[in-house]
Formats: structure tokens, sequence, C-alpha cells
């Protein structure tokens, strides 16, 4: 049967007026001759009251049936009401079961972690998850928006790859009929290709890591956002992830604030993310840990440990720029003033999140490239194509990438990853 159905988001263009939701009963109380349903539809929550003398015994007994995430039609008149955390309540006057649901898993009882996400695909019904998830759909929206608006064209690289210039340690093999394939770790050498045909492109999509790792920042499956950029060099990169970063910032304060508050989020921390955003150099970070009683030596990477404390020094997100050459990445281009260290920077967000984006000036010089492809020992013959780049119209260009999952957990001031993506992959979990 056909019939015209209002979402909760919408009430308030319809006060006064009566509406049927298609919904799920989130909870529900009573007190005597009313009934109180806590319904939800995905796109929010309001509160249907059912008042005994107003209602047929029909839908009164209805009402009464209703089961935590028994799933209804609610037919009712939307009312203004202030005491309300959505400011706006339904009158009930209809109900139809569409079915009621019978020992429901997860209640509104503590549950224990392993619990939850066996049951991931029942616990992104509950109010927290949701509003992380709506944060996460707001955080793409303001990334598609900041680089649509700035002339960036959208590419979409393999996700199948023949190699990889990085080794294969942390790939994910697989055939591909009769040759070896991996699962992309980066779209980044694609993206290289395509600024060089489209000028500043970016992709967004997933990527995998075969990490054995457990670390609350850690996914074997996330996605990435990396924008590439033809005659752009490093401080103009710089300057384009501050800008794109404090562009997701205000996006989400602006279009999510009831799921900040879910989340309990101290929104003030927040608002002071804008640019530009302070930035260090790797000599100067490693003077900093070993003035503060850290060991460290010069041409180490830094830990979790080492990001929490020089974060710990700033209110918004700080660049560490010039990192050693030997522990970065084969097409970084080396400072022209001290080719010991690479024309690149780390992004290191606030309040002990880590790194959400890495990125640098490429290198852009045919000779060199052939040089590093040497010293890594990477294959020329799977990424001849790759060398192409700098024989034929080579121009100086940076890119950056910026890891979806943990920037969402730092805006929604998430203790674990896992809480980031609706069906996390982790070292031992592939289900559901």
């Amino acid at each position: 049967m056909s019939r015209k159905l209002s979402m909760i988001r919408d009430v308030d263009k319809h006060i006064n007026e009566t509406v049927t939701i298609g919904c799920w009963l989130h909870n529900k109380r009573s007190s005597g001759k009313i009934q109180f349903l806590q319904l939800r539809d995905g796109s929010g929550y309001i509160q249907g009251v059912v008042v005994k003398s107003d209602v047929t015994q029909e839908v009164w007994d209805a009402a009464a049936k209703l089961t935590q995430e028994s799933s209804l039609y609610v037919t009712g008149t939307v009312r203004e009401d202030t005491r309300s955390k959505g400011g706006f309540e339904l009158n009930v006057t209809g109900v139809e079961i569409i079915q009621i649901t019978s020992d429901y898993p997860i209640t509104p009882k503590e549950h224990g972690v392993d619990y939850l996400m066996d049951h991931r695909h029942l616990w992104i019904r509950t109010p927290r998850q949701r509003a992380i998830l709506v944060v996460r759909a707001q955080i793409i929206r303001a990334i598609q928006q900041f680089f649509d608006e700035r002339g960036f064209q959208l590419v979409d690289p393999p996700i199948l790859t023949p190699s990889s210039c990085e080794g294969t340690t942390n790939l994910f093999h697989t055939k591909y009929f009769d040759e070896d394939a991996y699962l992309t770790q980066s779209g980044q050498l694609y993206m290289e290709a395509a600024a060089m045909a489209l000028g500043r492109v970016y992709s967004f999509g997933p990527t995998f890591r075969a990490e054995k790792s457990k670390t609350r920042r850690h996914l074997i499956e996330f996605w990435m956002i990396e924008p590439e950029m033809a005659f752009v060099a490093h401080e103009e990169n710089l300057e384009v992830q501050e800008q794109f970063v404090s562009h997701i910032v205000a996006s989400v304060m602006k279009h999510c604030s009831k799921e900040l508050e879910v989340l309990e989020r101290d929104v003030t921390k927040l608002a002071q993310i804008t640019a530009p955003f302070p930035r260090i150099t790797y000599d100067e970070a490693v003077d900093f840990l070993k003035s503060n009683g850290h060991e460290f030596e010069w041409g180490e990477d830094f830990g979790a440990p080492h990001e929490t404390a020089i974060a710990a020094n700033y209110d918004r997100p700080v660049f560490i720029t010039h990192w050693p050459t030997e522990i970065k990445a084969f097409y970084m281009k080396p400072d022209p003033n001290r080719p010991e260290v690479v024309l690149c920077a780390d992004m290191i967000a606030p309040e002990g999140y880590g790194e959400i984006i890495g990125g640098s000036q490429r290198i852009d010089d045919p000779e060199l490239m052939e040089e590093r492809f040497a010293e890594h020992e990477l294959s020329k013959e799977a990424y001849q194509w790759y060398l192409d780049l700098r024989k034929y119209g080579s121009v100086p260009h940076s890119g950056f990438g910026l890891g979806l999952e943990r920037t969402v957990a730092w805006i929604c001031g998430l203790d674990h990853v896992r809480e980031t993506i609706p069906f996390p992959r982790l070292l031992y979990r592939l289900y559901p």
C-alpha cells in the first residue's frame, strides 16, 4: 500500500499538522493512561505521546505491544515542545505495527566491546553510533565540497595493483588470473598521472594495510582522500591542507551540532581549528622531545607517544616538516638546500589523535627518480608508466593523503577508531 511518509528531521515544517512516519521503537515508558514512545527513523528521534482517552482501544493496545526495535507506522499531530531535546513531539492518533521484535540483543544495559562488535549490524542503531556515522557523512560532504569548489576533478584509481613501490610486506596478495596482484595501499601514484592530465585532482576510496596492529589508531581497511596538484610546490601544498582541515571542522560544527552534543564533544576545542596551523621542523621536534625526557635519535620515526607529546603544545593541528630522506617514501623531493631532508610534512591532530595527513612535494627530476628506483630496488617493469611521468612533460607537483577514519575519531572525540566506520576490519575481526 502506497503512503506518503514524513521524516522526523522535517517535523519542524509540519507544526500542528498530521503526519505519518515509518519508524522503529527505540524505547518506551508508560505512566498509567499515557504511553511515551521514543521513536527513530534514521533521520532523527522524536517522542510519540499516546493518551488513552484520545485514541481507540485498538491504537492503545497496539502501542502497548511495541517492544524495543519493533517497526511501525505512526500517525500523529506535530506539536512544539521546548522540554524535549528535539523541540517537538508527536501526539499519536494511529499505530500500525509492521513487526514486533522479541529478545533484541542490545539492551540499554552495558555490553562488552566484543559483544557489541559481534552485533555491529545492530549496534549502529544506537544514538551514539548513529551520531558518529552522521558526522562521518558530513565530513565526506565537506571534503567533496572543498575540492569541487576549487576546481579539482574526482578521479578513481584502481583497487587492484600489480605491485607496490614501497614493498609488499603490508600488502594483501591475491591472484589476478595468472598474475600476482595486491589490494591498494594508496592511489597516489595513479593520481600523479591524473594530475598531469587534469591539473588538480583527488581520489576518495578504500585502501588496505596488512599490518598486524591492534592500536586504537589502526584499521586494516580504511578510506583515504588523496589530492594531487600540478605546478604546486611544498609551501602551497601546506596551505591547501590547513584550509582543507579547517573547512571540514567548520562544516561539521555547522551541520552536526546535535550529533556533537550526543557525543559530548567539547566543541570549544573544535572552534579553535582555523588556519594557519603552527609548523615545526623535524629537527625542532627532535630537540623538543629530547628536552622533555624522551630518548630519541635523529633519523628515527616518531611513535604515538612522541606525536602526542608534540601535539600537547598546540590547540590546533601542527605540521612537522622536513623529515629525514632515509625514513620517508622514495618519491618525496629532497630540499635543494639540504638534500638529507625532504619537502614533506605530517599533520598531527591535537588531543592525542596522531597523524591525520601526510604529504610532500614529489620528485620531478627524471634522473633522480631513476636513482631512487635503483636505491630502493623497485621494479621498473611494474612501474615504467610512473617513470614516464618524469620523462614526458615533468612539472613540479605536490599532494597529500588524509585518513578519513582518524579524522572522524578526532572530530568526534572517540577513544578508538573502530567506531568511525560502519563495519570495521580489524586484525582479528572480519565479521559481520
